[in-house]
């Protein structure tokens, strides 16, 4: 299957890329294996600065696709501001992220850290990117959209070049979230592996990717409301959903409470703290267990920036 983009980029990538943001562990558990019944393969993007994926994609950007000294502007639910604001920070460029009223305030707090103007904007993260490309145009700074940016995705591809480097599995299943992840190591595996099926996994609460890549069109929803911030997708980007199509075999939803589950999995098992996103993986292997059954299945822990009141939960639990 020939993508619209090939995988030089990615090829290309590690070399542009902060080395804190590369080979990242890959974790295993006889006991999750247990629990999904099948050998889960699950690759942690916590132990970074940003604690999330996102740096990858974000400092292969500032690092190939901006001019000296050139501003950004973004929207973000937390981790891909955070991503920007230490790539740009590092570079020499001023970053500036809209974000939600409702946001995870401990992703507001690392933006903020890691220098970025970070203002409020809307009640979810679609909301805040109408006002955030609106500022762009106001001011001429650079609008950076994650999801659109095409090193964005080469950056995040590097991912399945460390997986393919590590061992052999039989499915992907990666978190789908605004497209970027998927369009990364999607075409990575149809180019390397196309042996491999690459599930995507979207939050049921929040099915705009999953309505949309089934009608081949974007469809909007009017609500999305998941515990799971980094993939609480509204408004997909229309122009990537055909290629994002040929990037997977399959789209799953799953519910609050197998994403919940899969957090206390991971914790129980893997001993880690990961956020309900980078847990989808895990809940869609809880969901179907025939499906994945006696597979070797590879999955990415995204992140693990979870919010206060979740993490008390979580830990309580």
């Amino acid at each position: 299957m020939v993508l619209d983009r090939d995988i030089d980029g990615v090829l290309d990538a590690r070399r542009h890329i902060d080395r804190v943001f590369l080979r990242s562990s890959l974790l295993t558990a006889a006991a999750l294996d247990a629990a999904t019944g099948c050998h889960v393969l699950a690759k942690s993007e916590l132990a970074n600065p940003i604690g999330c994926f996102k740096g990858r994609g974000a400092d292969l950007f500032c690092a190939t696709a901006l001019a000296p000294g050139e501003s950004v502007v973004c929207a973000s639910a937390g981790n891909f501001g955070q991503g920007l604001a230490y790539a740009a920070n590092r570079r020499g460029h001023a970053c500036t992220v809209f974000a939600s009223i409702r946001a995870n305030p401990v992703k507001l707090d690392a933006m903020r850290r890691l220098g970025a103007d970070v203002r409020l904007s809307g009640m979810d993260f679609d909301a805040a990117k109408i006002t955030a490309r609106e500022h762009a145009t106001q001011t001429g700074q650079r609008w950076v959209e994650d999801g659109a940016e095409p090193a964005i995705a080469d950056g995040a591809g590097t991912l399945a070049l460390e997986l393919l480097d590590a061992a052999p599995f039989d499915t992907l299943v990666v978190p789908l979230g605004n497209g970027a992840l998927l369009d990364g190591v999607g075409r990575v595996m149809r180019a390397l592996a196309p042996q491999v099926r690459v599930v995507a996994i979207v939050a049921a609460s929040a099915p705009a990717m999953k309505l949309s890549l089934e009608a081949g069109r974007a469809v909007a929803t009017e609500h999305a409301q998941t515990i799971a911030d980094g993939i609480a997708v509204r408004v997909p980007i229309a122009a990537t959903l055909p290629r994002l199509r040929k990037c997977c075999d399959d789209i799953v939803a799953v519910s609050e409470a197998e994403l919940f589950a899969a957090m206390q999995m991971i914790h129980r098992t893997l001993g880690i703290v990961v956020e309900p996103a980078g847990a989808a993986g895990v809940a869609a292997m809880l969901a179907e267990p025939t499906r994945y059954a006696g597979q070797r299945i590879a999955t990415i822990l995204t992140g693990g920036n979870i919010a206060p009141a979740l993490r008390e939960r979580l830990l309580a639990a």
